[in-house]
């Protein structure tokens, strides 16, 4: 990964003019005049959105890529929710079941969960921070399109290619089993074209992190201090360095299983492999759990004060507890193998690691709730889903304070209850953060406004059916119900039922939700208020919106100032180009 990166910097480094780059508010180019150069529009269409380096048109293609993963990996697991619903039912076979857990898993996290969160900050930080765009707008380009073969690559087992399979080892692919060790037919090629995919979904992920700190390092506007840097940014800051450190290694372990399975190397196939390969993953898997919270939490940070009428409480701890849990969040791996036989004193001192971090997200969690105390509350679908956000997470959150204990993770290791509480800061925190950005800025991406109603039965029919669904996968891992079993004793029924129905409830709430943001968007009100949330009331408006604003003022779509202020290709005011161009005519 890092020989790739270079070599691409180093092409970059040949075909850019980098000391004459400037980027204008017409299109800017590489060290032209306004006699060499002419600004031209966007193109327009498909070409478009196969071009573009604007950034806020490559946060469009992120969110339009993560929705469409959020629906195929949704769709996976209620296919497997309904074979659960019966301890009996073969509506499926007990491998293509398996084929699903493993293409759910990774679909959710690094298909969905990673690029959700790239749609919000490609958009959003370079106007949140007064940045023209992003750093590097092409790298930028670049790790958008890295995806699409990713998910192609992760879910070719599905489609009607001979001899390939999809992938059956869960989406930790621990070995033995993922090196094709055994009878199995964990050999085939559809294990190594999704391990390709990970990896290319890791590389667009790093490049994507580097290009994250280049520009809120060196991009912001000069009244953009790290004083008043909003809470936002410091997140996707944060989560871009957990990316650098914990992706590369991601892609290392990939390159190694690839080698066993594939030219006889013995990384993981001997004796001590099966440690090995976790200990390599779960460097990279925890601060992963923290790569997909940590920008949500700066949603709910920025977005829930704007409907309590007031300013985030303590502002700075905030900061400060985001900073933590980077930085602790690669000390606590090994809670993860607790299980596994390692030396107790290792255990006690992950436990213990494991405790602490569990403090600055409380800390933040109590800042939320005291910002909404006495505050003139508005209950609007973005504050209901921050205020759902805050109740899952909070669940999510204590289930997993058990797990860090080491006589309670090994009763309850592998099973249901391990699942649930995942699930509840996945669905319950992750995506509600997800939707509370969704409709909180739709009307800067899609300059019109939701249907309110539709919006609020999306909350409710995802809180119920979230919690539905988790709260009785807790209990089952409480009777004892191991996980990824297509199958189960009949005692543990009733819970599965209700898992199921609830699971269903968030699929028809899931359904709204589409018909809601596709009408909407095609035939809902148009804003023509540049403070549609009234933030301006309580002294609570932020960049984005200022930018709004003018953009509604002036019809420009790019965020620039007045058309007769915009700087040609030369440089120069338009008025100013057209003086000089006359001058040389009458000469």
């Amino acid at each position: 990964m890092g020989v790739f990166l270079i070599a691409v910097a180093a092409w970059l480094a040949r075909v850019e003019d980098w000391r004459s780059y400037t980027p204008l508010a017409g299109g800017g180019t590489v060290g032209g005049t306004a006699e060499q150069y002419v600004s031209e529009e966007k193109p327009s269409g498909v070409i478009r959105w196969l071009t573009t380096v604007d950034h806020k048109d490559i946060g469009m293609l992120y969110g339009a890529y993560a929705l469409v993963a959020f629906a195929v990996g949704g769709l996976m697991v209620v296919l497997m929710r309904i074979e659960l619903a019966d301890p009996s039912m073969t509506l499926i076979s007990n491998t293509f079941y398996n084929s699903l857990l493993t293409s759910h898993g990774i679909t959710m996290l690094f298909l969905f969960g990673t690029p959700i969160i790239a749609a919000f900050s490609n958009y959003f930080i370079p106007l949140l921070i007064g940045a023209d765009d992003m750093a590097f707008p092409r790298i930028n380009a670049i790790a958008f399109w890295l995806l699409p073969p990713a998910a192609l690559l992760i879910w070719a087992g599905f489609f009607p290619i001979p001899d390939v399979i999809p992938a059956q080892t869960a989406w930790t692919m621990y070995t033995p089993l993922s090196a094709g060790v055994g009878s199995g037919n964990q050999m085939n090629a559809g294990v190594d074209l999704m391990l390709l995919g990970l990896h290319l979904s890791g590389v667009s992920a790093t490049m994507g992190a580097i290009n994250f700190i280049a520009t809120i390092f060196t991009e912001r506007d000069e009244k953009v201090s790290w004083a008043n840097l909003d809470i936002f940014s410091w997140t996707i800051l944060t989560q871009s360095g957990l990316i650098l450190f914990a992706f590369p290694l991601l892609g290392s372990a990939i390159a190694m299983l690839l080698l066993d399975r594939n030219f006889g190397t013995m990384f993981f196939s001997v004796d001590g492999g099966a440690i090995l390969w976790q200990h390599l993953f779960w460097f990279f898997g925890h601060p992963e759990v923290y790569i997909l919270v940590l920008p949500p939490m700066g949603i709910v940070s920025l977005v829930l004060p704007r409907f309590a009428g007031r300013r985030l409480f303590g502002f700075k701890f905030v900061v400060y507890s985001t900073l933590a849990i980077g930085v602790l969040s690669f000390g606590v791996w090994a809670h993860h193998m607790f299980a596994t036989g390692i030396d107790p004193r290792l255990r006690a001192s992950f436990m213990a690691v494991s405790l602490a971090i569990a403090i600055p997200s409380a800390v933040k969690t109590f800042n939320w709730i005291t910002t909404m105390w006495n505050g003139k509350i508005r209950l609007t679908t973005p504050m209901l889903f921050c205020i759902g956000f805050v109740s899952n997470f909070i669940i999510g959150g204590v289930t997993g304070v058990f797990l860090a204990s080491i006589p309670v993770d090994l009763v309850l290791h592998d099973t249901y209850y391990v699942v649930g509480h995942f699930h509840y800061i996945v669905m319950g925190a992750i995506a509600f953060a997800g939707f509370a950005g969704l409709y909180y800025w739709f009307p800067i991406y899609t300059g019109r406004m939701y249907q309110v109603t539709l919006g609020k039965w999306h909350f409710w029919l995802s809180m119920v059916g979230t919690n539905l669904t988790f709260f009785a996968m807790i209990l089952l891992g409480y009777g004892g119900m191991p996980r990824r079993y297509a199958t189960y004793l009949p005692q543990f029924a009733t819970l599965h039922q209700v898992a199921t129905v609830g699971a269903l409830i968030l699929l028809v709430g899931q359904m709204i939700f589409v018909w809601n943001f596709v009408q909407s968007w095609l035939e809902g009100r148009k804003v023509e208020d540049g403070d549609p949330w009234d933030l301006a009331d309580d002294d609570l408006t932020t960049a984005e919106w200022t930018w709004f604003e003018r953009k509604l003022e002036t019809a420009v779509t790019d965020g620039g100032e007045d058309e007769t202020e915009l700087a040609t290709d030369g440089g120069q005011t338009v008025d100013d180009a057209d003086a000089d161009a006359n001058s040389a005519d009458d000469a």
